[in-house]
């Protein structure tokens, strides 16, 4: 049978690839807000998708969850609760900037054991690898999750990267925990943020001249990282 998918199902169907969990809630907001009746709109979508067979779906969820066709999870697993908690992050940032260069478990150093951050993007013009923590680890486990990091740092394989600039010089991205606990972590060679949301990230950052009008600075670093989130 032939079938014509829109762009908007393409978009879909390869976010849902991307992110390999997506909540029907999420795609309304991300896909179907402008329109009269956005959840019905949306249900009537991906019910289509669904039995042309191009999403798969759980629902074990509420509302449903969405998944890829050729996804390798059990539809009850709690790793569909990680790629939500992606996701949530995701939709965070896009209420102040749609982020660039998403990479949902970035595996930067392509080999097993290295650092591998659940979510890379650049965002607001500055580079992240993004740690979220459902669970409490201990000091010592998180304080080795860093040390990966500065391993990494120091191979200058992170140079190499595609997404970095060509025209200057190649960043290291800072690394932001995102965690309701406060761990006792430190760097001398990488900006580390510990925040419990991305609302607090831009709270924390958000330049005090701003709402008169100010021109805004970059917050940059002695490591040479520059975050900037104005």
């Amino acid at each position: 049978m032939s079938f014509r998918l829109s762009q908007r199902d393409k978009d879909i169907i390869a976010f849902i690839n991307q992110f390999r969990a997506v909540d029907r809630d999420s795609l309304v907001e991300l896909f179907f807000k402008q329109l009269k009746s956005p959840v019905n709109a949306c249900n009537s979508v991906m019910v289509r998708l669904y039995r042309l067979g191009l999403i798969e779906r759980t629902q074990q969820y509420s509302p449903t969850v969405y998944l890829p066709v050729d996804a390798r999870i059990k539809k009850n697993s709690q790793k569909i609760l990680h790629f939500l908690s992606i996701l949530d992050v995701y939709k965070q940032m896009c209420t102040y900037s749609t982020p660039k260069q998403v990479i949902v478990e970035d595996k930067p150093t392509g080999r097993k054991g290295g650092i591998e951050p659940d979510l890379f993007c650049i965002f607001k013009g500055s580079p992240f690898w993004i740690e979220i923590q459902r669970n409490q680890y201990s000091e010592q486990k998180m304080q080795a999750k860093i040390n990966l990091y500065e391993e990494f740092f120091f191979s200058d394989e992170w140079k190499a990267l595609h997404w970095q600039p060509e025209d200057r010089a190649a960043i290291f991205p800072s690394v932001i925990l995102i965690t309701p606990v406060r761990y006792a972590v430190s760097s001398d060679h990488l900006r580390i943020i510990q925040v419990a949301s991305i609302h607090e990230l831009m709270k924390k950052y958000k330049s005090p001249n701003k709402q008169h009008g100010a021109k805004t600075k970059s917050n940059t670093f002695s490591s040479g990282i520059t975050i900037n989130l104005t």
